[in-house]
């Protein structure tokens, strides 16, 4: 029986549009499945912030940041924490990702038409010691256009291929099956669903209305995680962050549902730290929901006072950006499933962030004019947005009306006014001189020795009661499901591993259905900017392995 192409990749997301576009380098014929309708090429990439994780790059230096390859090292075995036997592979990724940070990748992406925002963002600040979690230095880089910037050049590459004879892209592709010829994968089959109009994003019809089978010499497995599916989610929740919370907003569609890996498991792929994962602890409900149980994440500085639903605060050094799993193991003891963060409209305005290139059209669409609006607002437009129409915002003028929205919001009436004026006041007071034994003051201070986090996002320190600087906001904070930490074992080849450690010969995987690198490459915790890459560096491999293994 002859074969359909040289290689079929599976999931056309950021993983499989750069593996696909090594194999269009090499002049591979190329089959890309997808489920989604072709409007959804790019996959989560398209929605993200576009921040990549660079080691000393020119961005850094000239905000007078001195990073090293031994620093980023140091951080990133730091923060990975790897204690498994099956951690062989994930730590040979790590290495060679911190090289790649470190060395060729700007100059790869640059060379695409690939730039990036000025100012460097400091994210997972860690708090620990020096040989701890965290960026000891300001690391993420927001490309210019975001995650839609990001996609562009690969998906260009993708559709030259296209145009050249090389690739086929067949969306509507529901993949439900991988079997062997001669002991080789070779073979892929599956549903074909109705075509579907439905805008980036949404739900899209599952309606069958046919089957497929193709065979190519390689398959690779690009289909994502299991974000999407809090069934999912729970079932692989480790006992180490607690129990499981019982309500979950998604920051993916439905149908990033984990469901290929499954699939490939059932082939004889090795699966591995299936209970390693990231989520986020600043979830807010999106106001205008594109998908199901849509969230956003709020990328705030460090000023917001973070309190659990009891209204006490969270303890050193889980301040906002220090420490994502710190601070959702935390949650998950105080029999809540979510936090509020107690601020004013100065902070807001300041501060907040919010992730996604839908919530930035200014960095997204380009627009210079864009930027220099938003630095001159009171409250950037997307954020005055959710103020205005959020479920989780509260906004009020006094203390005593604040507490009960608060109040409001919740199951049950927990924040009790008097205290919480006590804990805000006692924190205000260590604002007035320039000695505090409050640590988030302290590290408050630390961020404004930066030059980037001063200039727009750390507040001058003042008192959240000042009457100057409110209004009073409150946010209601949730438990936001996103990445998937493990996956599928590779070899630094993005050959697939069986549980002895052979490869599962013809099979390849990369992006988040192989933990964005051998199964695990982020250990426990994210450095963060490091999933798009993690998606192009495993692509990349993965793609340039397989031209290498067919004829």
């Amino acid at each position: 029986m002859a074969y359909d192409a040289d290689v079929i990749v599976i999931g056309a997301g950021l993983a499989g549009l750069a593996a696909t576009a090594e194999l269009v380098d090499a002049g591979r014929k190329v089959i890309l499945l997808d489920q989604e309708p072709e409007q959804s090429i790019g996959g989560q990439a398209h929605w993200s912030f576009g921040g990549l994780f660079f080691v000393d790059s020119p961005e850094q230096r000239r905000m007078r940041i001195k990073d090293s390859h031994a620093l980023a090292l140091q951080d990133w075995m730091g923060t990975a924490g790897f204690d498994r036997p099956e951690d062989h592979w994930p730590r040979k990724w790590a290495e060679a990702y911190v090289d790649f940070a470190a060395g060729e990748k700007r100059g790869w992406l640059h060379k695409q038409g690939v730039r990036w925002f000025p100012v460097v963002g400091w994210a997972e600040r860690g708090g620990y010691d020096a040989g701890g979690h965290g960026n000891s230095v300001p690391r993420f880089h927001i490309t210019w256009g975001t995650g839609p910037g990001l996609v562009a050049p690969f998906e260009r590459r993708v559709r030259e291929g296209v145009a050249r004879g090389l690739v086929q892209l067949m969306f509507r592709h529901r993949v439900t099956g991988l079997s062997r010829s001669a002991g080789t994968v070779d073979t892929v089959s599956g549903e074909i669903l109705e075509p579907s109009g439905v805008e980036r994003g949404r739900a899209s019809s599952r309606a069958v209305t046919g089957a497929f089978e193709f065979r190519a010499q390689a398959v690779i497995v690009t289909s994502g995680g299991i974000g999407g599916n809090h069934e999912l989610v729970r079932a692989n929740w480790p006992e180490r962050l607690g129990t499981p919370p019982e309500r979950m907003i998604s920051g993916v569609p439905a149908h990033v549902d984990g469901e290929m890996l499954g699939i490939a498991e059932a082939t004889g792929a090795h699966l591995i730290n299936r209970d390693r994962m990231w989520h986020y602890t600043e979830g807010i409900q999106n106001w205008n929901p594109i998908w199901e149980k849509h969230g956003i994440r709020i990328l705030p500085g460090p000023s917001s006072l973070w309190l659990d639903a009891r209204g006490n605060r969270l303890p050193v050094p889980l301040f906002p950006g220090f420490d994502t799993l710190g601070t959702l193991e935390h949650i998950m003891t105080t029999g809540y499933d979510y936090t509020w963060f107690v601020l004013n409209q100065k902070i807001i305005g300041k501060e907040f962030a919010l992730s996604g290139s839908e919530q930035n059209p200014d960095l997204t669409g380009k627009s210079v004019k864009g930027v220099l609006q938003r630095a001159r607002a009171d409250v950037p437009a997307p954020v005055r947005a959710f103020m205005d129409n959020g479920a989780d915002f509260v906004v009020e003028k006094d203390l005593s009306a604040l507490v009960r929205g608060m109040n409001a919001l919740t199951a049950e009436p927990l924040i009790d006014e008097a205290e919480l004026r006590r804990r805000i006041t006692a924190r205000d007071r260590e604002t007035l001189n320039p000695f505090t034994k409050d640590l988030q003051v302290m590290a408050v201070r630390g961020a404004r020795a930066y030059l980037g986090d001063k200039l727009i996002r750390t507040a001058a320190p003042h008192r959240i009661l000042d009457p100057k600087a409110g209004p009073l906001i409150a946010v209601r904070l949730n438990i936001l499901t996103r990445k998937t930490l493990g996956g599928l074992e590779t070899d630094l080849s993005s050959r697939v591993l069986t549980e002895g450690g052979d490869p599962l010969s013809g099979v390849y995987a990369a992006g988040e259905a192989a933990g964005f690198g051998g199964g695990g490459v982020h250990g426990y915790r994210s450095l963060e900017g490091t999933f798009l890459g993690g998606c192009l560096f495993s692509g990349r491999a993965a793609g340039r392995a397989a031209a290498k293994a067919v004829n």
